[in-house]
């Protein structure tokens, strides 16, 4: 990849955008693809805030200058120039570090890695809005990373040891902008659990946009090495968790698809999204991912039924 054209000084009206901007500088060469819709993201959230005051002009000019670089570079990658790629590729993505660093939090393993994880997936969560209204399970997961991030970050800091995996949030806990972290600011002291407790591990992993993700999944290539600014805390190595390879079901393989079985186009359309889901996450070498998406589309495709 040739190197882009740098941008001038952030304007202080782009504050919220800072972070989307560092993560798409991070991944220019760690995944183009994640850095062109962080850049996307930025772009359009740019315009919205402020699009006539002459340095935000100049700055968004600049910006969708890189985006038209990018693009051409991308030119032939199916995830930049089709809609249903390019978000099963950053959905993919952000709930792996999400459940990468969760992972981390539950075996009680703090360090800048898992931090950092977690709130550049709450921040990938937020650029898979230019593809549309966020599901319901992309609101929680965002909110929660952003939400652990701070809080074990900011126990670290204050020599406190974090409370390990799913603690208590309540709805009305508002974000803030904190430039230690990187992200933005919850309550550094948890609520006490209580019946409102989330747990990830609940959600059912068949319902994350038609994504299965398997438990224990291991961190994606490349993981976050550092937050914005030292916790004082050294970066554990982390092991890959061994994958489970789902058992295909033998009835499959002698699958045939019946005469009287009448595909619908919006049938055709899933069968399509769980392949494009299985190439997504075949790129990250997650192959209970891609096995488990590839058998719903061929259920799919032969018997009419998911």
């Amino acid at each position: 990849m040739a190197a882009l054209a740098p941008l001038p000084p952030l304007p202080p009206q782009f504050k919220s955008i800072q972070h989307h901007l560092r993560t798409a500088q991070e991944h220019d060469k760690r995944d183009p693809v994640v850095a062109y819709y962080c850049r996307l993201y930025a772009m359009q959230t740019g315009m919205k805030i402020d699009s006539k005051t002459p340095e935000c002009r100049k700055f968004l000019s600049k910006l969708m200058d890189q985006l038209e670089t990018l693009k051409k570079q991308l030119g032939d990658n199916e995830a930049v120039t089709q809609e249903i790629v390019g978000c099963a590729h950053l959905e993919n993505y952000a709930l792996k570090m999400f459940l990468y660093a969760d992972n981390e939090d539950r075996a009680a393993r703090f360090h800048k890695n898992m931090i950092k994880s977690f709130y550049t997936a709450s921040l990938l969560i937020d650029v898979i809005t230019v593809f549309g209204e966020l599901t319901d399970e992309n609101v929680r997961h965002r909110k929660y990373a952003r939400w652990k991030a701070t809080y074990i970050h900011n126990c670290l800091k204050n020599g406190e040891t974090p409370q390990a995996g799913p603690v208590g949030i309540e709805d009305d806990n508002d974000v803030e902008e904190n430039e230690d972290v990187g992200a933005t600011s919850l309550p550094t002291q948890p609520p006490q659990p209580s019946s409102s407790t989330y747990d990830p591990s609940n959600m059912s992993s068949s319902n994350y946009t038609g994504i299965q993700i398997p438990p224990g999944a291991h961190a994606p290539a490349n993981t976050p090495a550092e937050v914005p600014h030292s916790t004082g805390v050294t970066s554990n190595t982390i092991q890959p968790t061994p994958q489970t390879i789902p058992a295909i079901d033998p009835a499959l393989f002698n699958t045939v698809s019946q005469g009287d079985i009448c595909l619908t186009p919006e049938d055709f359309a899933r069968a399509q999204k769980y392949c494009k889901y299985a190439g997504s996450a075949l790129q990250y070498e997650d192959v209970s991912t891609a096995v488990q998406n590839l058998q719903k589309a061929l259920k799919l495709l032969t018997t009419g039924r998911e």
